[in-house]
């Protein structure tokens, strides 16, 4: 195929416009804006106001609350992976005397550290940061309300002590190490702690009546971390962007797969809902999405990734409550991947430097006792493993430099996969965790632990 599908068919840009367009309305926002990013490009933005003449456009900025989380979380995961902390740090190691040190980075990121969800009386988002000047403001008497490591239980003041935590450990503000790691390098020039002209007033619309009210616009203080940005479409989609793919300069793809992967089990009820290390994970319309939902007072928004359909949406209103942005960009997504699907990579055989003839050997089918399996490379070298027909243990493996295999994900993922020669250098069977994968069902030899019955196989 050689032609240029770059830019979405009209019919497309109509679903998409008209989806925003019925947000706007039922949801009664002032104004609502989104825009689509395809394989690492803003394909489509689009807008409606309920005034004529002025609806924002994707240089404009909206609040985009806890959002802001997904940033403070790419400026821990790049201290991990500069060795400056470890994920299972407990606090106390980087941050001293917040009364809750026993807690782990991991567990902040992914908000199981058990933490209470908002910092104590007045409500936070509507009130200056000076009135709480220390995280023990911030904390309260009882920051723990559940035992650490055991649930999900979704936390502010958690993301504050990460926003601490990486001022302490980089030795700048938490605003400058945001704007040098992250907004300089994927250039998001309109993304900033103050909102900065032209941008969108924050409002309030009745439950009852067609009125509105204006929201307060808060600085935030040392909540910051958890909610506090303001950003536009364009910026987000760039964002949305580099979630999907990774940048060197900022976090590489192996660190963002990695936030992507669930931290603890889902809340009850929450079966649709995950959460990695500060990314949100949905399923939704048959797909998994990654990234983030955010409201303060006077704005709600949602930002989706993915991966899988080389997708992200962004979706912004400015109002407290009545729109749903995230669904909005789930559905964006989902319009997008169903009238024009992404076209597959083309097939291309391994480069004749990739043909690895020990490996080419092990490749058809193997037996778990009875059950088939097939082992074949792929892509890049990596082996994959998985059950001929019906359910059962798939994994891919990556090559380690020692010999054998590393599983990647499912079941066996950390588990070592190897291949069992014996004297003479033919292979005996493959070992995985213990298990043992022969040519033939149950094979005669000494492979099998507890033996096979010499008699062989028999009819009734």
């Amino acid at each position: 195929m050689t032609s240029s599908l770059e830019d979405l068919l009209p019919s497309t840009e109509r679903a998409l416009l008209h989806r925003i367009a019925v947000a706007q309305t039922q949801g009664r926002a002032p104004s609502f804006v989104a825009g689509v990013v395809r394989e690492g490009r803003t394909v489509w933005s689009g807008s409606r106001s309920c005034v004529d003449g002025h609806a924002p456009d994707a240089e404009t900025q909206f609040r985009i609350g806890s959002i802001t989380k997904v940033f403070t979380a790419v400026l821990v995961m790049r201290l991990r992976d500069e060795g400056l902390i470890g994920l299972d740090d407990t606090l106390e190691k980087h941050l001293k005397g917040t009364g809750v040190g026993e807690v782990t980075i991991a567990q902040l990121l992914g908000h199981s550290a058990g933490l209470a969800a908002e910092s104590p009386a007045p409500w936070w988002e509507r009130t200056p940061g000076t009135t709480r000047p220390e995280l023990a403001d911030v904390l309260g008497e009882r920051p723990l309300v559940h035992p650490s490591g055991r649930l999900f239980h979704y936390s502010n003041p958690g993301y504050t002590l990460l926003g601490s935590l990486v001022e302490t450990v980089r030795g700048a503000s938490w605003e400058e190490a945001l704007r040098t790691e992250i907004l300089e390098p994927l250039g998001l020039s309109r993304t900033s702690v103050r909102p900065v002209a032209p941008h969108a007033g924050g409002w309030a619309v009745h439950p009852w009546a067609d009125v509105m009210l204006p929201e307060p616009l808060e600085d935030l203080g040392l909540m910051a971390p958890a909610g506090v940005l303001w950003s536009t479409v364009g910026d987000l989609c760039r964002f949305a962007a580099f979630l999907a793919g990774g940048d060197d300069r900022v976090l590489g793809r192996a660190t963002l797969e990695e936030m992507r992967v669930p931290a603890v089990p889902p809340a009850p009820g929450d079966a649709e809902w995950g959460y990695g290390l500060g990314l949100q994970l949905l399923r939704h319309d048959g797909r998994t999405l990654v990234g983030h939902t955010g409201s303060l007072p006077g704005f709600v928004a949602g930002l989706w990734v993915s991966v899988e359909d080389g997708l992200g949406a962004v979706a912004l209103a400015n109002a407290t409550s009545g729109p749903l942005p995230s669904s909005v960009a789930a559905d964006l997504i989902r319009i997008v991947a169903e009238a024009e699907p992404r076209f597959p990579e083309p097939w291309r055989p391994l480069a004749a430097a990739e043909v690895d003839e020990e490996l080419l050997a092990l490749t058809g089918p193997w037996y778990w006792g009875t059950y088939a399996y097939a082992l074949r490379v792929g892509p890049g070298g990596e082996v994959v493993l998985e059950p001929l027909r019906g359910a059962g243990r798939r994994a891919t493996f990556r090559a380690l430099p020692e010999g054998g295999w590393i599983g990647l994900d499912g079941y066996y993922q950390g588990e070592t996969l190897r291949a069992v020669r014996r004297p003479d250098g033919t292979v005996s069977h493959l070992d995985l965790g213990s298990f043992v994968f022969t040519r033939e069902p149950y094979e005669q030899g000494d492979a099998v632990p507890g033996g096979v019955d010499e008699a062989g196989w028999r009819g009734l």
